[in-house]
């Protein structure tokens, strides 16, 4: 279901894209409007699904979790139940910070966050291998982040 955004709509998206915490008043000031008006666009914004919540970017070097790695899928099955059961195991696991259903050859799309190989060995081994149902995986390691957007521009 899409919903239809004018020009307001999509400045206030672009400014609260870029600062999440900003004021009602700063946000207003921003995009032209007075405050009132400007919290009940906000407030249908999120009302309307469009905004989905607020979140935090947090740096993992700074976190110890320095290195992102790409890990693509493959199940043995591919009934609702294991593609659930795998989903929910992912979703538990802190290390994994997102996780695609894909079509084509890969099942899955994991991106985790890890302390280097050693780290990445234990997420393997502990963790994923673990896991039921689990064919093959192919791993990648990130070796720098060209763009990060939790979202696209509006």
């Amino acid at each position: 279901m899409s919903v239809h955004l004018d020009e307001m709509d999509r400045k206030i998206l672009r400014v609260l894209r870029e600062n999440g915490r900003i004021s009602n008043a700063h946000l207003a000031e921003r995009v032209g409007l007075s405050a009132s008006p400007c919290w009940n666009r906000v407030r249908q914004l999120e009302e309307s699904g469009v905004i989905e919540g607020y979140t935090v970017l947090l740096n993992q070097k700074a976190l110890g979790l320095p290195e992102i790695v790409m890990i693509e899928v493959t199940l043995d099955r591919h009934d609702d139940e294991t593609f659930a059961r795998f989903g929910e195991a992912l979703a538990q696991m802190p290390e994994v910070m997102e996780a695609y259903l894909l079509t084509g050859e890969y099942d899955y799309l994991i991106k985790v966050a890890v302390q280097g190989t050693e780290g990445y060995e234990e997420f393997l081994r502990r963790k994923l291998y673990k896991l039921p149902h689990l064919r093959h995986s192919r791993s990648t390691f990130v070796l720098r982040c060209l763009k990060r957007s939790a979202s696209v521009e509006p």
